[in-house]
């Protein structure tokens, strides 16, 4: 068929995660509260990080950051999902998905390469703490924050302007409750070779990569803690990498098994269940395993909540 034969769809229909209208006003509520839990959760975070003098370092620098990129995470798609179930209206416009798509890999590509920059400052403490102060100063944090921010941009325009390449024909139904680049690469009437390759390409990038250079920090950090002597240093040293590496393993997890898989191993279904773990939970529950388990981040928490009204910052 000729380009010409191809008709441009105006808008999107997100099909959601269910259909009866019962089950949308209890994920409604479901989606409506887990939002302002994150959001309200890494506000506190942000706050406390910056009211807290003592903790104005690289650790808890990166931590904001992070806190940071998931309340803008969870804002690319829950707000759109919870007005859907509120009207009952699934409709996306054409160029609000695509915005959609660019501002999601945008962000979520910069929580996994922030998330690679806090397994190498641990890393760093851990292995090298002798030289931490030498190589972790505050320009090279703000230089690996940079990189993370601009790298992860870099990766959406790219996926984002390939998109706009494509057309589509009559099918403008997405069987997911978001713009999802691999749902709409196969609505695609035109050819998505290019697509498919720079997702396996650059997609890995900022995904593999960032993975790879976790797993080996970690490593070197096992190594590095088998040899304390005191059995509580160990205990708690693994107790601390156990949390992260359980975030790292839902959100990486999730996500390779979805782009990095073959199609033919997985359903709508299950891509969504996973969707909902690396754009939902995970967000949700960075506050409480980064966060919550720090005394140093208990600490400043409470003095943020016990605050008199009038204090300065």
């Amino acid at each position: 068929m000729e380009g010409e034969n191809y008709s441009r769809v105006s808008e999107f229909i997100l099909l959601g995660l269910t259909d009866q209208p019962e089950q949308e006003r209890h994920m409604f509520l479901v989606f409506l509260i887990m939002y302002l839990i994150t959001g309200l959760g890494n506000l506190f975070i942000i706050m406390a990080i910056r009211t807290d003098s003592r903790l104005h370092t690289p650790m808890y620098f990166f931590l904001t950051n992070l806190s940071l990129v998931d309340i803008l995470y969870t804002s690319t798609t829950i707000p759109k999902i919870v007005v859907n179930y509120i009207y009952g209206n699934k409709a996306i416009l054409y160029t609000s998905c695509l915005a959609q798509v660019f501002f999601f890999y945008w962000f979520a590509g910069t929580d996994s390469i922030l998330l690679a920059s806090m397994a190498y400052d641990r890393y760093v403490a851990i292995c090298a703490s002798l030289h931490y102060a030498m190589v972790m100063t505050p320009r090279v944090c703000v230089l690996l924050v940079a990189v993370c921010w601009l790298w992860a941009c870099a990766n959406a325009l790219t996926h984002t302007s390939l998109l706009t390449q494509l057309s589509f024909c009559s099918h403008n139904e997405i069987p997911h409750f978001f713009c999802d680049l691999s749902a709409l690469l196969k609505l695609a009437c035109s050819d998505t070779f290019i697509n498919d390759l720079m997702v396996n390409t650059v997609g890995s990038l900022t995904v593999l990569i960032p993975f790879i250079g976790i797993l080996i920090s970690y490593v070197r950090i096992f190594v590095t803690v088998l040899k304390i002597p005191s059995i509580v240093g160990k205990w708690k040293a693994f107790s601390t990498c156990g949390s992260h590496l359980a975030v790292v393993s839902l959100f990486y997890g999730t996500i390779i098994g979805v782009y990095f898989s073959p199609t033919s191993t997985h359903t709508a279904q299950q891509d969504m269940a996973a969707a909902v773990i690396y754009t939902v939970v995970t967000p949700m529950l960075n506050p409480f395993i980064y966060s919550l388990r720090n005394k140093d981040m208990k600490r400043a928490l409470r003095m943020l909540l016990t605050r008199k009204p009038g204090l300065s910052l």
